[in-house]
């Protein structure tokens, strides 16, 4: 129902009811009534004023139940506004975050390593005190991002007790374990705690010493400086996804920059040829350790075919 039909329902609804309300009070009144031992005239009166309260109830039921916005804001106004404030909240939050990252202000991003640690606990090892002492170099470098030199060194690092206890249990087992301890949301420089939580995996054999990880081939008769740069970087993304597909927790390579370089400007000056570049593990490495590699180059030999008819 529309707003201006509802309203002039109410106005013959409410015509009628005040109508039959006044001739109920007149005849109320002629008959002389009584009710609870009322004077015939307070009688008529209280009956006038009875039938103006039906009036407005009926009048206020109709539009409770014709019109939803009106039940909205009778009955849930109050949870609305709770929900608008929240909202409003975080939405402050998000902003002074948001202008933190342009300004430079956040320290530390939602889900970085504050530390990275391989352990392996047997049955003559305290579990807790390695565990306390993990959290404790996470909590050290931690505190070293969101605080000022000024600061006096204390413990700002909070992580789950249940999260703990779980990690006990599992790191227990006396096998090799990966322990992460991570930001559990962005934290500004200057904040007085760092929510964080413990990420654990099975440590692995991710490289062997001298195996080849990836390759990339090159025909330097259709290259040129630029298509041999972005031919390098291929093969070093293509190596780093490899290495991350074997479960290595690093996000980065370990490789000697003028290595790249000078292989680089090697290529450019050949000119011509078809040459595969490799990428080659220089040492065995683990699921937290970052992977060492070297590039080679080596010459492609040409295969000739005689044509049959």
């Amino acid at each position: 129902m529309t707003g201006w039909l509802l309203i002039f329902s109410l106005l013959i609804l409410g015509g009628i009811l005040s109508t039959l309300g006044d001739r109920l009070g007149t005849r109320v009144g002629k008959a002389r009534l009584s009710i609870f031992k009322l004077r015939p005239k307070s009688t008529a009166v209280l009956i006038t004023v009875f039938t103006g309260s039906i009036i407005s109830a009926i009048s206020f039921a109709i539009m409770v139940a014709f019109n939803g916005q009106l039940r909205v804001g009778l009955f849930e106004l109050e949870d609305i506004q709770a929900k608008i404030s929240e909202r409003e909240l975080e939405l402050k939050k998000l902003e002074k975050n948001l202008y933190a990252l342009r300004s430079g202000d956040v320290v530390i991003s939602s889900g970085q390593s504050l530390l990275t640690k391989t352990i392996q606990i047997d049955k003559n090892d305290d579990i807790k005190k390695e565990i306390e002492t993990i959290l404790q170099q996470a909590n050290l470098y931690a505190f070293n991002l969101a605080k000022t030199n000024q600061s006096k060194y204390r413990r700002i690092l909070l992580v789950r007790k249940d999260h703990i206890e779980k990690l006990e249990k599992i790191i227990s087992d006396n096998r090799s374990w990966v322990v992460s301890i991570k930001s559990a949301g962005n934290i500004l420089r200057g904040e007085n705690y760092v929510y964080a939580f413990p990420e654990i995996t099975l440590n692995k054999n991710i490289t062997k010493k001298g195996e080849v990880i990836a390759k990339e081939y090159i025909y330097l008769a259709q290259s040129n400086s630029d298509s041999i740069r972005k031919k390098i970087k291929l093969l070093l993304a293509s190596t780093l996804a490899e290495v991350k597909r074997r479960g290595s927790l690093s996000s980065e390579l370990k490789i000697n920059a003028n290595q790249i370089n000078n292989l680089g400007k090697n290529l450019v000056s050949r000119k011509y040829g078809d040459f595969q570049i490799i990428a080659k593990a220089l040492d065995n490495s683990q699921s937290a350790d970052k992977v060492a590699i070297s590039l080679e180059l080596q010459a492609l030999k040409k295969v000739y075919r005689k044509d049959t008819k």
